[in-house]
């Protein structure tokens, strides 16, 4: 068994004294991993960081073995994501998500969608924005999708402007208005394409909305808590000038 594809470093472990597992986010074979023999050595060791864009070939016996990776550089981002704060948990915050998908299960929508996320993670003014598009994103991949284009109440699709934090569904401003206290926020970005600079409230109320479904639908079913790197990360983004 063989096949080439492109794919997205989100971690590496050693495996004996020169080897480690490598795990990409590939565009075609979804999270993949493989042995990267050497992949310990000086040579490879900044190849396989977090975040960086590599070429990987994938050689096995059987294709449900672990196998092994041939891995070619694409794009080295780890670099410039450690300069900052925001950025070094940003990626680690990607990664932490993208672990969360069945392995082997293809989705090149969210393989562009990270792509794009690590590119601008050196940006405080759009990678916020599409990490809380892609935790909405990442809800749906998994089977647990929030239903936003009308209200629950009355069906119309304008001024949508709530969601219920019971049944991920939106609410209208006017029908949701004696429950707005018990509503999660529906931030404007998220329902605008394109609308790519949020205020801080509205950044807040984005990550408030994913977060709760996140942690009540995926982590704590798994026994799992939220990732350190996402409360690290909306730390460091909100001390930012937005």
């Amino acid at each position: 068994m063989e096949w080439r594809d492109e794919g997205l470093v989100i971690g590496a472990r050693r495996h004996g004294e020169a080897s480690v597992i490598c795990e990409l986010m590939t565009r075609a074979h979804g999270r993949h991993l493989g042995l990267v023999r050497g992949g310990a050595g000086r040579a490879l060791r900044s190849v396989l960081q977090p975040g960086n864009q590599v070429e990987a070939t994938w050689r096995a016996r059987l294709d449900h073995q672990l196998g092994a990776y041939t891995i070619e550089p694409v794009q080295s981002r780890a670099a410039r994501l450690i300069d900052r704060r925001h950025s070094l948990h940003g990626v680690s915050l990607l990664c932490a998500l993208l672990r969360l998908l069945p392995e082997r299960d293809p989705n090149q929508y969210l393989f562009e969608m990270a792509r794009l996320i690590a590119d601008q993670l050196g940006s405080a003014d759009h990678a916020p924005a599409l990490l809380a598009r892609f935790e909405i994103a990442m809800l749906g991949a998994l089977g647990f999708g929030l239903d936003l284009d009308a209200c629950v109440l009355t069906g119309q699709r304008d001024d949508l402007a709530y969601v219920s934090p019971k049944s991920g569904r939106a609410v209208s401003r006017e029908a949701g208005e004696p429950w707005r206290d018990r509503l999660l926020a529906y931030p404007a970005f998220l329902r605008e394409e394109g609308y790519e600079k949020p205020e801080r409230a509205e950044l807040a109320a984005a990550f408030r909305l994913s977060g709760h479904f996140l942690d009540r639908d995926v982590f704590a079913p798994r026994g799992m808590p939220m990732p350190p790197a996402r409360n690290s990360y909306l730390l460091a983004i909100m001390a930012e000038t937005l």
